[in-house]
């Protein structure tokens, strides 16, 4: 085995516990995906797995030590790209030794490793990055350039383990492309934590991670997903079928109780009649009334008993979800054309973003997607198209529409609001307190979260609680305009976001990298840059 995970279990500080006792083993070249709903600990468990956060309880085995690519990079804002790859000590000593240094600590901290600076920059390279040196510091790289550089070190170091969190955000369609084959062709151990279903869908093992358990799927995504519909489908009839078992035991039980009754009285009035004497009527009635009681101990413990299998059915199912979105139509008649962009160019300190102009048509009822590489100029095209900038070059002719606007900060959200105080903020329908309760629940918003910040929220919290707010306001927008909105997305709420986009009826732009999701929400048209 590559990796053996022992009974780990991982305790919050304020002593909550996240995960108890969980096992599983990776062999040698094997890849799989490690999905969980949000909050069930998966970037967690590849933390204690890479050796960079201690567990409550239990044992790590590697034979190797992991690569680690974590899902954020803040930690590595003061690093140097060479320091944040393990590398930057080999440096110095290789260059220490070029420069005459030869004593025999450097010889040993390079360890033989002479072409680690050609190989890097060819890594680098490798993966569109050609313009980054070793020494620039990772804080002024983009989000798409800390991923692609942390991807350029499994180049770097050929590792045996290598641990992926979320490792495609950020990416570029093309720079995805090469993450798949990466991952396709390695014969590394891999165990990658993503809501990429491209991705997903490429590795043919998916392990399930639950607050205490790991479900093993020999199949890749879509199998998981039929495999666990079926699993479902299954406790749902069990449950069914003990909740008539149980219906039956109480008919059953109150029968007995009634005909025992009768017999009771029956019995009274003939030992009346017969005058039995007053010391044989209590033993009588001492028999009859244990008799009673035992009789009542078995049919509540079977009543009992299917209580607890049911209890135990329910905690195994998931919480029925009525995702239902309950969008109005927009007001706008198909085809109207709502944006006309003529040769269009934008530019920061005299130079234009793109090198042909762009020309293009926004009709009523289009679902668009503005495609292009990392820092082709995607976010500033959305903000000319409904009207935060205007064009330098050519111009753009715009009808009047609403639009509704998300970008990657969720911006729309007031994260000093709580979050049943921002759903009010929306509720231009005046709908009553419990019916705003009943939207939060629809979208898991349980009772626990209303009083929550909002800054505290996760990005898939926050773009489901746009969804409560568009739900509360009475004014359905003509155009919803999407800034990379599977980011940070786990499969949950991605699941949530795909299915109410799907329901709306009106415009439809978005940026998006995820070819699954551009599919899945119907997406005809494409603006390239």
């Amino acid at each position: 085995m590559s990796i053996i995970v022992k009974q780990i279990s991982y305790m919050h500080p304020d002593r909550e516990p996240l995960f108890e006792n969980i096992s599983f083993s990776v062999s040698k070249g094997q890849k799989i995906s490690l999905i969980g709903n949000n909050g069930s600990g998966k970037s967690t468990l590849l933390r204690i797995i890479a050796g960079g956060l201690q567990p409550s309880a239990g044992e790590i085995i590697c034979q190797d030590n992991p690569y680690y690519i974590p899902q954020h990079f803040g930690q590595y804002d003061q690093s140097t790209v060479a320091q944040a790859l393990h590398i930057d000590q080999k440096l110095e000593a290789l260059h220490a030794i070029l420069g005459g240094d030869a004593s025999p600590q450097n010889f040993s901290v390079l360890n033989d490793d002479w072409d680690i600076e050609e190989r890097a920059l060819n890594a680098l390279a490798k993966w569109g990055l050609p313009h980054i040196q070793l020494s620039r510091k990772m804080e002024s790289m983009s989000g798409g350039e800390k991923t692609k550089a942390f991807l350029a070190g499994i180049n770097i170091h050929s590792p045996e383990n290598i641990l992926l969190d979320e490792p495609s955000n950020h990416l570029d369609k093309d720079s995805r492309k090469q993450l798949y084959n990466l991952i396709e062709n390695s014969n590394a151990t891999i165990v990658v934590v993503s809501h990429d279903r491209t991705l997903l869908n490429l590795i043919e093992l998916t392990y399930e991670l639950t607050h205490n358990d790991i479900e093993v799927y020999g199949g890749n995504y879509e199998f998981y997903k039929v495999q666990k519909e079926e699993k479902m489908e299954a406790l749902q009839s069990q449950l069914d079928e003990k909740q008539k078992e149980l219906r039956k035991a109480r008919n059953i039980a109150r029968e007995v109780a009634e005909k025992k009754q009768k017999r009771d009285v029956r019995g009274k009035k003939s030992i009346e009649k017969k005058g039995i004497p007053r010391i044989m009527l209590n033993t009588i009635r001492n028999r009859a009334e244990s008799s009673s009681a035992k009789l009542k101990e078995t049919h509540e413990g079977k009543m009992e008993s299917i209580v607890d299998n049911m209890k135990q059915l329910r905690q195994q199912l998931p919480e029925k979800k009525d995702l239902k979105m309950d969008f109005e139509d927009a007001n706008l008649h198909a085809g109207k054309i709502l944006v006309t962009a003529q040769d269009i160019n934008f530019g920061y300190a005299d130079q234009m973003l793109w090198e042909n102009p762009l020309e293009f048509e926004i009709r009523s009822g289009d679902r668009i997607v503005v495609s292009g590489q990392n820092g082709s100029g995607k976010t500033t095209l959305l903000k000319l198209i409904f009207g935060k900038l205007e064009p330098q070059e050519g111009s753009i002719i715009r009808a009047d529409f609403k639009y509704l606007y998300i970008d990657q900060d969720y911006s729309i959200i007031d994260n000093s609001l709580t979050v049943f105080e921002q759903l009010q903020q929306f509720n231009s329908r005046r709908l009553t307190d419990d019916e705003l309760r009943i939207i939060l629940h629809r979208f898991l918003f349980t009772y626990n979260t209303w009083e929550k910040p909002c800054g505290k929220l996760s990005g898939g919290e926050k773009m489901r609680l746009v969804f409560c707010c568009m739900q509360a306001d009475d004014n359905a927008p003509d155009m919803f305009i999407l800034d990379e909105p599977t980011n940070n997305l786990d499969i949950q709420s991605l699941e949530i976001v795909t299915n109410t986009i799907k329901e709306y009826k009106g415009t439809l732009l978005i940026i998006s990298h995820d070819a699954y999701f551009v599919e899945e929400v119907g997406v005809s048209k494409e603006i390239e840059i």
